[in-house]
């Protein structure tokens, strides 16, 4: 008997994230996950009018190729991916993890090849900027492990951060997006050495209420390129390709990383290397999602925890767009709750949030017991 959720879950991303209208074309992209999902997206575009394509792939064989590639052969798979998603009209990605650390074998030289001559060009500069698009995971026990749960405990927990209202999350998202358009300087402070500030002063906004991801629960903007100044300590670890960073604390002056340290300091200033734009911000947002309160590992969950904030380090997207690019879109989270120290944030001297919990009354419905 299928899981009655997975139906659910399918719903939701057609009619609601990917709004799908009759005759529409959608590109349903799975690495790794279970048929049960890919045919019950088939069946409710179906329902809908609308045409589903479909491409399954494999962590192993993206590692294979990965690892043999050179500039020009994924140039050619960059090629070939792009003539068919300029063919549809919505992208939805899947993606169940067997093994986070899959591809930390992948040489640093064979890693950058793939993210400046596919990621960028496919994911970055294409399928953001021209389709609508949709990503989730797939609970997996390798993610139950790396969350600290058991199967079934994080299965429970995917769809009940997944499958939230969010038609009222983007109706309670509306007070602070109103504040953010007044705001020109922020200021984040704690927890530890935690003290950065940067201008936002005439940025564009943006709500993440389910139609981009699953689970979704983020509103997001941009610092101006050059104007960030501090020091921030990220206290959730962050896995990317393979490797898993702890303690990541950047020191920023007129907005660039001039010094990063980590439990690998090498790798990580590897990816800051990666181009021009490595070492600047693309984003900047808050995460409100009311289910999840703890980290599991995986940036697609962890950005939205209520009571934290991140900070993307490289491209920054078309909807908040500060001029900034590269190759790699890299989200590093801070949570500021009372169980990690805590911290403040501040507009312009104004404070907004303490100890992750919106101060102002008019933000008091983002926070966790009003949103659920």
């Amino acid at each position: 008997m299928q899981d009655l959720r997975i139906k659910e879950l399918a719903k939701l991303v057609i009619n609601y994230s990917c709004s799908l209208k009759p005759d529409e074309k959608v590109l349903i992209e799975s690495i790794g996950a279970p048929n049960s999902i890919v045919v019950a997206l088939i069946r409710e575009a179906k329902s809908v009018g609308a045409v589903p394509l479909v491409i399954l792939k494999d962590d192993n064989v993206i590692l294979e190729l990965s690892s043999i590639y050179r500039e020009q052969d994924f140039n050619l798979m960059a090629d070939c991916e792009l003539y068919i998603l300029k063919k549809v009209d919505a992208f939805i990605g899947i993606r169940a993890f067997q093994n986070i650390c899959e591809y930390s074998s992948l040489p640093s030289s064979q890693l950058n090849k793939a993210l400046e001559h596919f990621v960028g060009p496919v994911h970055l500069k294409y399928k953001i900027e021209n389709t609508r698009y949709v990503f989730f995971r797939w609970p997996t026990p390798s993610m139950a492990q790396n969350a600290g749960m058991s199967t079934a405990a994080f299965e429970n927990l995917f769809f009940e951060c997944c499958l939230v209202d969010y038609a009222k999350m983007d109706k309670a998202m509306n007070p602070l997006i109103n504040f953010l358009r007044k705001t020109d300087m922020v200021r984040i402070a704690g927890p530890g050495d935690t003290d950065i500030s940067f201008s936002i002063k005439n940025m564009h906004q943006f709500k993440h209420s389910g139609r981009r991801n699953i689970p979704d629960g983020e509103i997001m903007t941009a610092p101006i390129r050059e104007s960030i100044n501090g020091r921030i300590g990220y206290n959730l670890p962050s896995t990317y390709y393979g490797t898993t960073f702890y303690d990541i604390q950047l020191d920023f002056k007129k907005g660039k990383v001039i010094n990063a340290r980590c439990n690998d300091n090498e790798k990580i200033n590897k990816i800051l290397e990666q181009d021009k734009g490595a070492r600047y911000i693309g984003e900047f947002a808050f995460g409100i999602n009311p289910h999840l309160s703890k980290p599991v590992n995986d940036i697609l969950f962890d950005e939205k925890i209520f009571g934290s904030v991140h900070l993307a380090q490289g491209n920054s997207y078309k909807e908040c767009d500060n001029g900034n690019r590269s190759a790699i879109h890299w989200d590093l989270i801070l949570r500021q709750t009372p169980d990690v120290g805590g911290g403040e944030i501040y507009f312009d001297d104004m404070l907004v949030r303490e100890n992750g919990l919106f101060i102002p009354e008019e933000l008091q419905g983002l926070n966790p017991d009003n949103l659920k």
